[in-house]
């Protein structure tokens, strides 16, 4: 199995202080994983390097065999998929929601001067049929309700065939029904073979998709635990990074946690 993210001992440090790290991880093409820990914990920092928006202060990191720091970015973008609730709020209201999709395949926000062959529009409605949009691919973006915004950001996400997804909070925003139609979504692209490594960015467990396979779990910059995700998320290994006891408790293969 190939290594997709390779990180050896990667720190980010502010106003110096070590806010990240050290870390060493890595992540195989086909694992699905799924970052958790509290406010503060370091999630947002180390997403930002996977998605090469930052590097770090110290130590090495390998994007899709690429190290940060002497490669084009921009050229590694298009191979990462990325969803993010920043990404909504970039993309013109009166985008095209098929639009949205096409746009991916040059990783730009909003259609301008680019050119797309049938081909590229044959892929993005595939996509949008995928994640149960198809019907609103002539809707402007800025009128669809939150569910279906994120939806049409994993169709995006997709569209250039990437070699890793990175998905942000994607649940966030959504009420129940809506957050539960999104985890079937993602259920089947995680059961799905030919899907690329998937890494997910969670505050709360109960939206970790049936499927996931592995787990880091984050508590003030530094790893509580990390590995297959039975053997991450138990009660000990919660209880330490939140600072409270809790109990965790599956329920067809979905997890769930509370404050004993």
């Amino acid at each position: 199995m190939s290594t997709v993210i390779s990180l050896r001992d990667v720190s980010v440090i502010r106003d110096g202080k070590e806010i990240l790290g050290p870390l060493i991880w890595d992540v195989g093409a086909g694992e699905r994983w799924v970052i958790l820990g509290p406010n503060g914990a370091g999630k947002s920092t180390l997403f930002h390097i996977l998605a090469t928006t930052i590097h770090p202060s110290k130590g090495e990191a390998e994007i899709l065999g690429e190290r940060l720091g002497k490669v084009d970015v921009f050229e590694l973008r298009t191979r990462i998929g990325l969803v993010t609730n920043q990404l909504v709020e970039e993309i013109p209201y009166s985008e095209k929601v098929l639009d949205v999709v096409l746009t991916a395949a040059y990783a730009v926000v909003g259609r301008w001067n680019e050119s797309y062959d049938l081909w590229d529009e044959s892929r993005a409605l595939a996509l949008l049929t995928t994640l149960g949009v198809r019907s609103l691919g002539d809707r402007l973006f800025g009128t669809l309700s939150e569910g279906e915004k994120k939806r049409v950001l994993i169709a995006r996400a997709m569209m250039p065939n990437p070699e890793v997804m990175l998905l942000d909070e994607p649940a966030a925003g959504l009420d129940l029904g809506g957050r539960e139609d999104l985890l079937k979504r993602l259920d089947l692209l995680a059961s799905d073979s030919t899907s690329p490594a998937t890494l997910i960015v969670t505050h709360h467990i109960e939206e970790i998709p049936l499927g996931t396979t592995h787990a880091l779990l984050l508590s003030h910059g530094k790893v509580v635990s990390v590995g297959p995700i039975s053997t991450v998320l138990t009660d000990e290994n919660l209880s330490l990074a939140y600072g409270l006891p809790i109990t965790v408790h599956q329920e067809a293969g979905r997890f769930f946690a509370k404050a004993r």
